[in-house]
């Protein structure tokens, strides 16, 4: 640092507010500093500075599956927002038991970072506590946890918003199709099956459980059954919320190749807004990851600049639906589809 600061012509300490980002620097002289640092071929010593400051400069991430929409709309707002901030990501992946139990028995994340943000896990109260242990911010995303500061979609409202549009077109015969393989998101999972339920229910329609069907985007076996499933129902459903979009398109090939038409026979309606909604112009309702992600590296920063900040902090996106083609006013039945015909 001293001999870029000799080929600068400015001070040590002016070297490294510069190279911090500290907005105390002036253009010119933070250009100087910056050419000459290149010209040294010189970076940063995190190991070094963490000594002094005390501070990794790095902000770890837990996540179950990078395998997924969600999360790499989540990663690709927040990387951007901790570089511009002069912070690393760190990315730990524990996909299958065996590695998250090497996670929570190591805690690799201790001493290498100054947060951590967990990405949609349903941790065991052991696992929480090991957590809550690590003397660093924890921000949960795309879930709630009590007493810990989370960023999450309101999913109840986005469930309750999905079956009421459904309900508003004259449905009545709901089916709710939960995903299965969904690693990580099991809290979602839940929200958007009580939201269903409470939009029924207060319609006055009776829970009816055998129009509750898990199935998954990529078994195609299953799905064929899931359907079926539903399809031989005394009173089949006339309308399908999809928890997830991926889904939903799934079951629209489906049903399209059972010769069931959507939506003039069953209207199908997912959630997330994926861009495969866009292209099947699939009614949905749309969360924003990108947000999210956004709002939790901003919040993650708070907490490690600042000690007075509220570690109990809860931020709850909203949802929007987007009705598109999928989804229409359910069709009158026609003699043969169940409702008697008094001849003359």
């Amino acid at each position: 640092m001293a001999d870029v600061a000799e080929r600068a012509g400015v001070s040590p300490s002016t070297v490294s507010r510069t190279l911090r980002g500290l907005p105390t620097v002036s253009p010119e002289v933070r250009a100087r500093v910056e050419q000459a640092a290149r010209e040294l071929n010189f970076a940063v010593s995190r190991q070094a500075a963490s000594l002094v400051t005390g501070k990794t400069g790095v902000v770890a991430v837990l996540v179950p599956t990078l395998n997924s929409w969600f999360m790499g709309s989540a990663l690709s707002s927040l990387g951007p927002l901790l570089r511009a901030a002069g912070r690393e990501l760190n990315v730990y992946v524990i996909p299958d038991m065996t590695e998250r139990i090497a996670f929570f028995e190591r805690l690799p994340a201790r001493r290498n970072a100054d947060a951590l943000l967990v990405f949609g896990f349903d941790l065991t109260t052991e696992e929480t506590a090991r957590l809550d242990d690590l003397g660093m911010p924890v921000i949960y995303v795309s879930q709630h946890a009590e007493g810990r500061p989370s960023v999450y979609v309101d999913d109840v409202a986005g469930a309750l918003k999905a079956t009421r549009h459904l309900l508003n077109l004259g449905h009545r015969r709901i089916a709710f199709a939960p995903t299965t393989g969904a690693t990580g998101f099991s809290f979602s999972s839940r929200e958007r099956l009580l939201g269903y339920q409470q939009a029924l229910t207060e319609a006055g329609i009776p829970l009816d459980d055998e129009l509750v069907v898990t199935m998954a985007a990529d078994d195609t076996r299953g799905l064929i059954t899931g359907i079926g499933q539903l399809l031989s129902l005394r009173e089949p459903p006339t309308a399908l919320f999809a928890e997830q979009d991926e889904l939903a398109v799934a079951v629209i090939h489906t049903l399209r190749r059972t010769g069931i038409q959507v939506p003039d026979r069953m209207s199908v309606i997912g959630f997330d807004d994926h861009q495969v909604a866009q292209w099947f112009d699939l009614s949905t309702v749309a969360q924003s990851p990108t947000d999210m992600g956004r709002l939790a590296g901003e919040l993650a920063l708070r907490l490690i600049d600042d000690t007075a900040a509220d570690h109990t902090r809860h931020i709850i996106l909203p949802t929007q639906l987007i009705p598109r083609a999928t989804t229409a006013p359910r069709a009158t039945p026609q003699p043969d589809e169940g409702t008697a015909e008094t001849l003359p």
